[in-house]
């Protein structure tokens, strides 16, 4: 569902139980500002962001990664190429 900011200003508890089932995408001057969501849906994301993160963690600790001296000598590599 789409609303413009001052609709949901000026109707806002019809947005709230909306935005409980299903997000709303709000406009201010003609453009998308901000999404509305549920606090379960909002949660549901955060996990999903944090599994994401974890995974990538993980999986630099088992490959290896390179430590400051490496990772400063591959930028100064790559600014000489530029």
């Amino acid at each position: 569902m789409e609303a413009t900011a001052a609709e949901v200003k000026n109707k806002f508890g019809n947005f709230y139980e909306i935005a409980r089932k299903e997000p709303v995408i709000v406009e201010k001057t003609g453009r998308k500002a901000i999404v509305l969501i549920s606090f379960e849906e909002y949660e549901r994301l955060i996990q999903i962001e944090d599994a994401y993160w974890a995974k990538k963690a993980g999986k630099s600790e088992t490959e290896g990664y390179a430590g400051p001296e490496k990772s400063m000598a591959f930028l100064k590599g790559k600014y000489a190429e530029a």
